[in-house]
């Protein structure tokens, strides 16, 4: 899968076709193939997003599908790149936001005793509440954005302690996109 995702010339393709092979892919697991968007490392997933133009990344968003799946990936990787040492004594709740139309897509990030875990579980009460589109999340959680300068201009909305939603992306080990990708 990971040389799959390597070979793609992304720049290439239309904001459709790069959904067609993303839709194409999801299809292939969710029926069993064994290819799977999940199976592709972290690297090459950080990879994908860096060669991927804002239109295609939008085109993402805009397909509930797609959406879902990216969305559930990132936060399905969170546990796997915190680090710990970083995040001594940190104890913060992080509700995210993802406008959908009208409605949003809510996930919430958990740090406390050392771990690390996200879900659309939304029982916890919130320190922080980040508004973000899917897009610009794609872009900061796989290391493709500035994360400082996406706050400064208001593609990241905070509610809450901004604080703590400042320092978030420094309690991750967030890999940086290759000089191929």
């Amino acid at each position: 899968m990971n040389g799959f995702a390597r070979s793609l010339s992304i720049g290439k393709l239309t904001p459709e076709q790069f959904v067609q092979v993303l839709e194409t892919l999801h299809m292939l697991g969710t029926a069993g193939a064994g290819i799977e968007l999940s199976s592709l490392t972290t690297q090459a997933l950080v990879d994908v997003v860096a060669a991927a133009t804002r239109d295609q990344l939008k085109a993402i968003s805009d397909h509930a599908d797609l959406r879902a799946v990216f969305l559930d990936e990132i936060f399905r990787r969170m546990s796997e790149h915190f680090r710990p040492d970083r995040a001594r004594h940190i104890d913060i709740v992080v509700s995210w936001r993802f406008p959908n139309g009208a409605e949003y897509d809510r996930y919430q990030t958990v740090i406390e005793d050392g771990l690390c875990v996200s879900s659309t579980d939304l029982t916890r009460t919130p320190d922080t509440t980040i508004t973000v589109s899917v897009e610009d999340f794609i872009r900061m959680a796989t290391g493709n954005a500035a994360v400082a300068a996406m706050f400064v201009t208001g593609k990241v909305k905070v509610k809450g302690e901004y604080a703590p939603a400042v320092r978030l992306s420094g309690y991750f080990d967030i890999p940086k996109p290759s000089d191929a990708g």
